[in-house]
């Protein structure tokens, strides 16, 4: 493939800072495996003295694949490596790390588990909080943040304070480092010792860095002092494609590039060859209302092709078979399945079309894992319920909703493998307000009994108080109510086509095992439609890409309030409108589990005349 103009002059560029703003589908890996070359061969740079790093092995290591085959040889001195694989190089060197220094990720695991489970807390998902609490962990170290003054989000700040400090005390103890001790550990041994950062800016003297958009304040710390003196710091990036400020990155390191060097050249790869001209044209429409990023003209190579389309649906289940109709289109007009890309901003979003999916034998590819929303806390304590009202009396499930609500009912009540409501009331026959929380909950399996699931579900929700508990436990735990109301809310409208508990739980059992298979073969499975989040799309393309329920509170995502939040999220939109070659249709729902849904404001400003 030739270059284009804007490609040949980033290639051509040796020595000094330069930031190449590169555009979905402009050819950033070419130009960077091209400018690799043309420094070992026109410009006579060393191919030892040349670093180039990315975010993820996978990455770095198709970067040197590309470039081995342009070179036509099998090895190269020129090194290939994501930002942790260096910086973690460097101290090992400096320190002597063996991998037995590393936590591993399920170490660290089961560390906090220890740390979590020490606190006074009630949580429902474990294993979803600790990854909650792991995500908030990175964010500090790798924004150098102060714990004293961070202001944690996952749980209350002083609960969040001490886990971190615990967990730190335990991890230097245990003589461990973790996956973001990396970067940290790195900046302080370069600051502590200029000696040993001179000797690796000599033995580096030409850095490279892909996907500039997604480093984080560490990262680019640490790549500066790496950079200097000379300042041959080639960074190739898009500021409307950084996406990614739960792990700390931010586009205004970008800007600050220019700051940092003043003397860097700017180019801008403007040609886009992925996508159709109306592709292009629209999402520069959407991205176009950002205020924090660099103002780029960019070309579509490709023709005019099909219009954008946005679809307005009811609901979930008319948006499913609205999305089948149109699969089923493509395939009859000889699209590959793995050409078809389905895109949502979070997993709890696809479950209800991965479901429909399973019922019409359509096979779908996943690349993340979601969550069974039957296996969910709340799902597992609605079906707790149901089995009660079918006539179970297990005591396991007894204590596990005995106070979802709160009946203040003690586990010292309960000591048989089954209970009977007479052994209650026999345990608190001299406490009468007891009593009439034992009759009341007997009363209520009862009435339940005749019902649907869905009316059942309903009845345990207003009559039972389940809601109640619900908000008193987000209360509890710091969060947001509305997840958990998103949740049971789905489970009772996935309840409503069936008319006995039997058929509703022969569907459960069906669906959790299909699951399972399917995450069985996730590894595995390269075949059929692609079901991506937002974030998991980024780097890819597709003939055909569905963006599903674009509606305001789920992209933009409800958390998101502040004006960098959301040009986050129109970044996040933006990644998923180009990642479409030929066809782009958007879907959002008038209705979602009972409440009236708006369309996404970036719809809004795609249909804006």
């Amino acid at each position: 493939m030739s270059l284009n103009k804007a490609q040949y002059e980033a290639v051509a560029h040796k020595d000094g800072p330069c930031l190449v703003l590169a555009g979905p589908g402009s050819g950033k890996t070419l130009t960077i495996v091209k400018r690799i070359e043309y420094m070992i061969e026109k410009c006579k740079v060393r191919p030892e003295d040349i670093l180039v790093i990315t975010f993820t092995k996978y990455a770095a290591k198709e970067m040197k694949s590309r470039f081995l085959y342009q070179q036509k040889k099998t090895s190269t001195p020129v090194t290939f490596g994501t930002f942790h694989g260096i910086y973690y190089g460097i101290l090992k060197w400096a320190y002597g790390f063996k991998a037995e220094n590393l936590l591993s990720e399920e170490e660290k695991y089961q560390l906090l588990k220890q740390i979590v489970g020490q606190q006074d807390l009630e949580i429902g998902d474990v294993k979803d909080f600790i990854q909650e609490i792991c995500g908030e962990i990175g964010r500090v170290k790798n924004n150098q943040a102060a714990i004293e003054t961070y202001e944690a989000t996952v749980c209350e700040v002083s609960v969040f304070r001490d886990i971190f400090v615990e967990y730190e005390m335990r991890r230097k103890k245990a003589r461990k480092i973790d996956f973001d001790d990396m970067l940290v550990l790195c900046h302080q041994l370069f600051v502590s010792r200029p000696d040993i950062l001179k000797k690796w800016q000599e033995r580096f003297p030409y850095i490279m860095v892909d996907e500039f958009q997604d480093i984080n304040q560490v990262q680019y710390n640490v790549i500066k002092m790496l950079a200097r003196p000379q300042n041959n710091l080639f960074v190739v990036g898009d500021d409307d494609q950084s996406i990614y400020a739960f792990r700390g990155a931010k586009p205004e390191i970008m800007m600050q590039f220019k700051q940092d060097f003043p003397d860097a050249k700017e180019i801008l790869l403007n040609i886009n060859y992925r996508s159709s001209k109306n592709i292009v044209n629209n999402a520069l429409r959407v991205i176009g209302h950002n205020k924090t990023r660099f103002p780029k003209e960019i070309q579509a190579q490709n023709e005019p092709g099909a219009n954008v389309h946005v679809q307005e649906v009811k609901d979930r289940m008319e948006e499913n078979q609205y999305i089948l109709s149109e699969i089923d289109q493509l395939l009859q007009n000889g699209v590959e399945a793995e050409q078809i890309a389905v895109l949502y901003r979070t997993n709890d979003d696809v479950r209800s079309l991965a479901e429909t999916l399973m019922e019409y034998n359509i096979p779908f590819q996943m690349r993340d894992r979601f969550m069974n929303i039957y296996e969910h806390f709340i799902g597992e304590n609605i079906r707790t319920y149901l089995h009660m009202v079918q006539g179970s009396r297990k005591r396991q499930e007894f204590l596990d909703v005995m106070n979802r609500p709160k009946r203040y009912l003690s586990r010292e009540s309960m000591e048989k493998p089954e209970i009977a409501f007479e052994d209650l009331r026999r345990f608190y026959c001299d406490k009468d307000w007891m009593l009439d929380r034992i009759d009341q909950w007997e009363l209520d399996l009862r009435v339940m009994k005749p019902m649907t699931p869905y009316a059942a579900i309903n009845y345990l929700r207003k009559r039972v108080g389940y809601d109640s508990f619900l908000q008193e436990y987000a209360a509890f735990r710091h969060m947001n109510a509305e997840k958990l109301f998103e949740i049971i809310n789905e489970i009772q409208e996935h309840a409503k086509p069936y008319a006995t508990f039997e058929e509703w739980t022969a569907h459960i059992e069906e669906y959790t095992k299909a699951l399972r298979i399917k995450e069985r073969a996730r590894e595995e499975n390269r075949e059929g439609i692609r079901l991506l989040t937002m974030h998991g799309a980024k780097g890819l393309e597709f003939k055909a890409v569905f963006v599903i329920e674009a509606n305001e509170g789920i992209t933009p995502y409800k958390k998101a309030e502040l004006k960098e939040e959301i040009e986050e999220e129109r970044r996040l939109f933006y990644v998923a409108m180009t990642r479409a070659k030929r066809s782009l249709k958007i879907t959002y729902v008038k209705n979602k589990n009972g409440k009236d849904m708006v369309p996404s404001r970036f719809v809004n400003e795609l249909l804006a005349v």
